[in-house]
């Protein structure tokens, strides 16, 4: 497969937008609404309602990679997640922190946003099937 057709499956604006929709869940948190509101009760809700936007989105846009596609979008966030820690942690708290102080942590965050866009993929990928017939 060349290039020019591994860009025509996968939707990489698709895959930024819902990459960058995740960051709900840690601007909650550096907003003080996790506080506010109990974090694990804001962080399991936030992740819920994330998965089903993801999912709807390759399901509405009938997305012929739904699992590959999710895969991508979780470890762009993994990504963004990082490097945006990265940057913010020094402002906010003065000293680095977050997964750029441990490789570990680093591959942590990747693997753990892989699963997740794998889960939602894997769901997207049955409901498209569904449809499909």
């Amino acid at each position: 497969m060349t290039n020019i057709n591994r860009h025509k499956i996968f939707n990489w604006k698709l895959i930024t937008t819902l990459s960058i929709l995740a960051f709900i869940r840690p601007l909650m948190s550096i907003l003080g609404i996790s506080d506010a509101i109990g974090k694990p009760l804001v962080s399991i809700t936030a992740t819920i309602v994330i998965s089903i936007i993801w999912i709807a989105a390759v399901y509405i846009k009938q997305d012929s990679q739904p699992l590959l596609t999710l895969v991508f979008v979780g470890i762009a966030y993994g990504i963004l997640a990082i490097v945006i820690s990265g940057l913010l942690s020094p402002i906010l708290t003065g000293q680095l922190q977050g997964p750029l102080t441990n490789p570990f942590a680093i591959v942590s965050v990747l693997v753990t946003n892989s699963i997740w866009g794998f889960i939602t993929g894997a769901i997207a990928a049955g409901l498209l099937k569904v449809k499909r017939g």
